[in-house]
């Protein structure tokens, strides 16, 4: 009798992947890392660009709808003057005079007795409402009816330490005094303020440039952007 020798069983184990397939394998998955990484850079870039145009939007309209005043008053305990930089030699530029010329002649209508002149080193070494005083003074402003504010770094500022001098002597309303576009801003700020007031733009030394009215009322969009989205709730103001 013959005996038939064992037969081997086959393996079932898989064979080994080539080399070629893992590459592949590979590269399919940096491929959906890569995909997974652009998508969300993609969702940022589209959430960053809706911010963006959402904020400006909403800019726009808060400046187009600013309070102007929340009184009928026609005369004031004091004239505010926001501050703006001196040139870097400290001495006042246009802009400056333009604002002070207008509180000069609004004090000589007898809109309101005294000036509050605002404005620190915000932009430079020197104190912009210092500079404006001298300015007023070299115009014919006694200096018992000059008040100088000088800390304030932004408008916020301006408005809520103006207040505060407004506070400590017992004065309730105020005409504020500033270029256009920086009026629309001072509004929302100053509707939050415990005071009488009214807005009054500063007629330009020279006419302004359409390609610099345009700049300006960008950069002021902007910065209500920022008032609106951020300094709103962060700068608290206690006059």
């Amino acid at each position: 009798m013959t005996v038939k020798p064992p037969t081997r069983q086959s393996s079932t184990r898989r064979p080994a992947q080539r080399p070629a397939a893992r590459r592949t394998s590979a590269h399919r998955a940096r491929a959906r890392r890569a995909g997974s990484r652009l998508g969300w850079r993609a969702w940022l870039a589209g959430a960053a660009v809706v911010t963006i145009f959402g904020g400006t939007a909403w800019a726009a309209l808060e400046r187009h709808f600013a309070p102007t005043a929340n009184t009928s008053l026609t005369r004031f305990d004091a004239i505010i003057v926001l501050g703006t930089p001196t040139d870097e030699d400290g001495n006042p530029t246009p802009y400056q005079l333009s604002r002070v010329n207008e509180a000069v002649r609004e004090y000589e209508r007898g809109v309101a007795p005294r000036l509050i002149l605002s404005g620190g080193a915000a932009h430079n070494r020197f104190v912009e409402a210092a500079t404006m005083a001298r300015a007023a003074h070299a115009e014919g402003i006694p200096e018992s009816a000059i008040f100088v504010e000088g800390q304030a770094r932004d408008t916020i500022q301006n408005a809520c330490y103006s207040v505060r001098i407004m506070k400590a002597h017992g004065w309730n309303s105020a005409e504020v005094i500033s270029e256009g576009p920086h009026l629309a801003r001072a509004g929302l700020i100053l509707s939050r303020l415990p005071i009488e007031w009214r807005t009054h733009a500063a007629a330009p030394l020279v006419p302004n440039s359409e390609v610099r009215k345009a700049m300006f009322e960008a950069l002021e969009t902007l910065k209500t952007v920022r008032y609106l989205l951020w300094t709103r709730q962060n700068e608290r103001c206690e006059p």
